[in-house]
């Protein structure tokens, strides 16, 4: 691959892991994915947003930096790139959407302190999709604690990282709306996305709709 650490991003159900997984496959890439499901505050959240909330960010925060800083730091003599489904500052913006006021300026003030410590990728990839077709992606991957998510929170999510990649001019970003693709089904898509992928930017936002 042209970039040696590429980091996959998107809302809920949009694909990140299922695409990361394959480029890092064929490429040979050092895969990164997150870890949720080792949160025991996931399905609570779900249930009681307000009462879980901050001990569910908090606790993404810490395991997120934990796997960011020891998976980058060690190189991996038998990869070629490395390859995440997932960015740091994600913590920040399901916090902000999910976090009253004082709440959220307590954990900025965690994030700030230690996100300085991580480096950025040289290639960020938003997968964009429609909340319908996020929530159908959510449905045919069957985890019963995502079944009640609403489209609102999906909306705010997504709001958050548009707002979120506005303010960094200085990351080479690719926002992809893949409303007519399937790239884990079609050979065909997922070869349009690899060859966007692979190719040469400046940095700033490059959009793609297909």
């Amino acid at each position: 691959m042209r970039y040696n650490f590429i980091a996959i991003e998107g809302t809920i159900g949009a694909g990140k892991t299922s695409l990361a997984k394959r480029i890092a496959s064929q490429y040979n890439g050092k895969l990164i994915l997150e870890q949720f499901k080792d949160n025991a505050f996931l399905p609570k959240f779900y249930e009681d947003q307000e009462k879980y909330a901050f001990p569910l960010e908090m606790s993404f925060m810490a395991s997120r930096f934990q796997q960011l800083k020891e998976q980058l730091s060690s190189p991996d003599l038998f990869s070629d790139f490395i390859i995440a489904d997932y960015f740091f500052p994600k913590s920040l913006i399901f916090a902000q959407n999910t976090l009253p006021k004082d709440e959220f300026a307590l954990f900025s003030r965690f994030f700030n302190f230690i996100s300085t410590s991580l480096p950025k990728p040289d290639l960020f990839v938003y997968l964009y999709l429609d909340v319908d077709r996020l929530q159908h992606n959510i449905r045919l991957r069957g985890r019963t604690y995502e079944q009640q998510i609403k489209n609102e929170y999906l909306e705010k999510i997504q709001a958050g990282y548009f707002d979120y990649i506005k303010q960094q001019p200085d990351m080479r970003i690719l926002i992809l709306d893949t409303n007519k693709l399937d790239f884990v089904h079609s050979e065909k898509d997922y070869e349009r996305i690899l060859e966007i992928i692979n190719s040469d930017y400046p940095t700033g936002i490059h959009r793609f709709t297909f």
